[in-house]
């Protein structure tokens, strides 16, 4: 006689997006509480389950099943000793009679909420609410991409990390999806903090900040308080502040998850050498820069890694940040070469990186007295970021001192004074 599969275990999984390994690891987990010993199962004994071979477990494993899926065994496909399994013949009045049971069960459960209407079961949460947050998220990442720093990010952001904690409240769901929401809240909560660190807002970045750590010690998601870590050392960067920048960077350097995955290591390596830079570092900045493009180069790009690090580190952005440093070290030469480095392998979707690695080219080409090749630069910045991102607005006005600074009276500095009246007529 064929085993009839547990389609019911199936889709439960597939809803709770776990594999047959990692619901195996709850299970025992789940033994190891009650029993005081651990459990013994693996991948091969979950797709026995699936696969009908075992259709009802042993009572510490259905016990330990009930505690992690928060369902009786029943519920979940399996079915009692002593009790006829269905057979394929069988099936198609087993369906039936579970259409009859299905519409009187309705009838009745309608009638009651009815007559108590505050007794009606809660709604259960699954992995299909956290995906479907999961899909905001990358709506975020790509509009940050695309315009940077601006109050209406932020703003989506923080309501979108309530909206994963009101999913919390609003039913019941297993220790899995509840991390996984918190994971969710931290990234979105960490979303707003960096819009309002770009947006030069830090008063707003730190209270951001503060939410999206507890959120992330609650999701027990290393990849996300990596994140948030690594944003507070940047937001300390650019409020010259490098010894606290460096603290909560090795903060974030420090974690597990840089000893499993180079390219994490490479990332905080990356934004170690851009705090050196502003400190003045020289040797400790050139070394950092070397030790991140090797682990760069370590990083197999076939790793699964979250989306927010996908979208953004890579060897542009790596050059990005030396350019940064090697700007505040006013090592112009080398800052220009990384600028270069920077635009030649920037992705399409980099609007805010391009507008900003635009400018600090210009930087670099006025101090190393090109101002005539500066400014060409500087006006290629697009208009909206030149007046809509204050980072790229303030580093302009910086540059637009620094040329009347050099070339005063020119035809330069009308030049690019026109220009600048443009800008602002077409905000």
């Amino acid at each position: 006689m064929d085993a009839i599969r547990n389609t019911v275990l199936e889709a439960w999984m597939a809803e709770h997006g776990y594999s047959s390994n990692s619901l195996a690891d709850a299970v025992n987990s789940a033994v190891e509480q009650l029993t005081g010993r651990a459990g013994g199962l693996d991948g091969s004994s979950v797709r026995a389950w699936k696969a009908g071979r075992v259709i009802w477990p042993k009572s510490a494993t259905r016990c330990a099943l009930e505690v992690v899926t928060g369902l009786p065994a029943v519920a979940l496909g399996f079915v009692p000793r002593g009790r006829p399994s269905p057979t394929p013949a069988s099936s198609q009045q087993e369906e039936s009679d579970m259409k009859r049971r299905t519409l009187v069960g309705g009838i009745a459960a309608a009638a009651a909420a009815a007559a108590a209407p505050g007794t009606a079961s809660p709604r259960r949460i699954g992995m299909s609410d956290v995906n479907r947050l999961n899909k905001r998220f990358a709506e975020i990442i790509a509009s940050d991409h695309r315009h940077g720093g601006q109050p209406g990010i932020e703003m989506r952001a923080a309501a979108l990390a309530d909206e994963a904690l009101n999913l919390q409240n609003a039913g019941s769901a297993t220790q899995r999806v509840r991390s996984s929401l918190y994971a969710s809240g931290a990234a979105f909560r960490s979303s707003a903090m960096w819009a309002a660190i770009d947006g030069r807002r830090y008063d707003v970045a730190k209270a951001h900040m503060r939410e999206a750590q507890a959120l992330a010690e609650m999701s027990g998601d290393q990849a996300i308080k990596f994140r948030i870590w690594s944003h507070a050392g940047t937001m300390y960067r650019h409020m010259g502040r490098p010894a606290d920048a460096c603290a909560a960077n090795d903060v974030a350097r420090n974690l597990h998850l840089t000893r499993r995955d180079p390219l994490f290591a490479s990332l905080g390596l990356a934004r170690q050498g851009a705090i050196h830079g502003t400190a003045q570092n020289r040797t400790d900045t050139r070394r950092a820069f070397e030790q991140a493009q090797d682990a760069m180069l370590r990083a197999d790009p076939a790793d699964h890694r979250p989306v927010w690090l996908l979208a953004f580190y890579d060897q542009a952005e790596l050059d990005s940040l030396a350019l940064s440093a090697y700007l505040a070290l006013g090592d112009y030469p080398t800052a220009e070469y990384h600028a270069h480095r920077c635009l030649s392998s920037l992705r399409p979707h980099m609007v805010r990186s391009r507008a900003i690695t635009t400018t600090r080219l210009a930087h670099a080409l006025l101090a190393q007295g090109a101002a005539e090749a500066a400014t060409a630069t500087a006006m290629r910045v697009p208009a909206d970021a030149a007046t809509r991102h204050a980072r790229v607005s303030r580093m302009l006005e910086e540059f637009g001192a620094a040329l009347r600074a050099t070339a005063p009276r020119s035809t330069t500095v009308q030049n690019w004074t026109e220009h600048t009246t443009t800008w602002r007529t077409a905000a």
